[in-house]
C-alpha cells in the first residue's frame, strides 16, 4: 500500500486515479511514499525519509526544492500543458482588455450616478476617451512555443492577427501543432521590434530574466502591449512603468500584482488566475497522479523536471530502479553486481539528464536484499528500489 501525502487540496478527479486498494491519501502522513501539492512552499520543509517522488499539480516548480530532492534521488513530476487552454484564454482576454481599454472604461461606468438620462449623457460624453483598437492585422510576438505558447499563437491567428514566434528549443511535437502561418524569429530582439503585442511563455531562469529591459523597450513599437502570464522577473517592471508614463507602452497586463504596480495607469494586474479554472485543476491533478502512479508501480518516468524520461514495458520477474550520478561505468557496475548475484538481465534502459542518470533493469528472477545493498554501496548511487 502506497501512502500519498497532500500538501494542498487536490482535485478529486486526480485522486480518483490512485485506486484505494493500492493507495492511501491523507494530509497528515509523516513518512509518505509520495507528496502531491500545488502551491505549498516546500523549501523550509524537512524531506521525509523514504520519500520516493513529488508531484506538482501544475507546471511551475519554484515552490519545490528540486536540487535538494535531486541529491536524494527523488524525481519531481509536474503537469506541463495541462493548464495550457486556461492560460491561453487569459492571454487572449488580456489582449482584448488592453486593446479596448475595458478596465478604465468599466471603472468609469461604475462611477456614473443620477437618473438614466444623466447617465446616458455622461456615457456619450465620456466614451471617446476609451476608444480602442481591433486585433486583426496586429502583430503578436510569442516568446516560448511550448504547450501554452503554441495554443496562444494558434488562437491569435484564428483572430486574424499576424504572429511571430521565437523558441530555439521548440520540440518536434510542438512544431507539428503550430500553425504554418506563424512566422519564425531567430532572436528575441526580432520579435520585440516587430510586435504590437508581446507575450511570454518561458520559465524564469537567468537567461530569461528581464527579457523586457530599458534597452529593449527603446527599440519596441510605440503603443505596444506587454503580457506576462509566465513568471515575475521576466519583465523589468520598473522600466515598463517608465515607458507607460512616457507613452511608449500602451499597457502592461500581468498575473502577478505587487506594491509597485498597484493603482498605476496602464497596468492590469490579475491575481494569478492563469490556471485558476476547474478544468485546469482537474487536468493537472489527473496528469500528475497518473505519472506518480506509473513511477511508484513501474518505475517509469514522464514529465519529471529533474529526471530523464524513461518508459520501459515490464518484462521478467522483477524490476530494479537505480538513480545515480551521471558518471562513466555506472551501468557497468550495476550490471556486474547483478551478475554476481546470479541475476540474468532481460531488459535494461538507461538515460541521463544533467548530473543525474536513471536505470531500469528487468531480471528473470527475484532480487534479494543483499544484491540491492551491494548496488546501493556503489559510489555515486543515490537511490535503489525494487519494484
Amino acid at each position: 500500500m502506497f501512502k500519498v501525502r497532500t500538501l494542498n487540496n487536490i482535485s478529486v478527479k486526480g485522486l480518483e486515479r490512485l485506486p484505494r486498494e493500492r493507495y492511501e491519501v491523507a494530509s497528515d502522513f509523516t513518512n509518505p511514499d509520495a507528496i502531491l501539492l500545488r502551491s505549498f512552499d516546500m523549501h523550509a520543509m524537512e524531506i521525509p525519509p523514504g520519500l520516493k517522488a513529488v508531484g506538482r499539480a501544475g507546471a511551475g516548480v519554484n515552490n519545490i526544492p528540486v536540487e535538494r530532492l535531486s541529491a536524494l534521488g527523488i524525481p519531481v513530476f509536474n503537469a506541463p500543458g495541462a493548464n495550457a487552454n486556461a492560460v491561453k484564454e487569459l492571454v487572449i482576454a488580456g489582449m482584448l482588455i488592453a486593446a479596448r481599454n475595458l478596465c478604465p472604461a468599466w471603472d468609469y461606468a461604475r462611477q456614473l450616478a443620477g437618473s438614466d438620462e444623466a447617465i446616458h449623457r455622461e456615457v456619450e460624453a465620456g466614451k471617446k476617451q476609451f476608444a480602442g483598437f481591433e486585433l486583426p492585422g496586429r502583430v503578436l510576438g510569442v516568446i516560448g512555443l511550448g504547450a501554452i505558447g503554441v495554443q496562444v499563437a494558434n488562437a491569435a491567428r484564428a483572430l486574424g492577427m499576424r504572429v511571430i514566434g521565437y523558441d530555439p528549443r521548440i520540440t518536434v511535437e510542438r512544431a507539428w501543432q503550430l500553425s504554418s502561418d506563424v512566422e519564425q524569429a531567430t532572436t528575441v530582439a526580432e520579435v520585440l521590434t516587430r510586435a504590437d503585442f508581446v507575450t511570454f511563455h518561458v520559465p524564469l531562469v537567468e537567461a530569461t530574466r528581464h527579457m523586457i529591459s530599458r534597452e529593449r523597450l527603446r527599440d519596441m513599437r510605440e503603443g505596444v502591449v506587454i503580457l506576462n502570464f509566465a513568471r515575475p522577473g521576466i519583465v523589468d517592471e520598473a522600466a515598463v512603468l517608465e515607458a507607460i508614463e512616457a507613452g511608449r507602452v500602451h499597457a502592461y497586463v500581468c498575473d502577478f500584482p505587487d506594491s509597485h504596480l498597484q493603482g498605476r495607469p496602464g497596468v492590469i494586474a490579475l491575481p494569478h488566475l492563469g490556471a485558476s479554472t476547474a478544468e485546469a485543476e482537474d487536468n493537472c491533478a489527473v496528469m500528475v497522479a497518473e505519472q506518480l502512479r506509473d513511477y511508484l508501480e513501474n518505475g517509469n518516468i514522464a514529465n519529471a523536471v529533474n529526471f530523464p524520461q524513461v518508459v520501459l514495458p515490464r518484462q521478467g520477474a522483477a524490476r530494479l530502479a537505480v538513480v545515480n550520478a551521471n558518471r562513466p561505468d555506472m551501468v557497468g557496475q550495476i550490471s556486474h553486481d547483478l551478475g554476481r548475484g546470479g541475476l540474468n538481465i532481460v531488459h535494461m534502459l538507461n538515460e541521463s539528464k544533467g548530473e543525474l542518470a536513471y536505470t531500469l533493469v528487468d531480471v528473470e528472477s527475484g532480487i534479494d536484499d543483499e544484491v540491492v545493498e551491494t548496488i546501493r554501496r556503489i559510489d555515486g548511487v543515490l537511490n535503489v528500489r525494487v519494484i
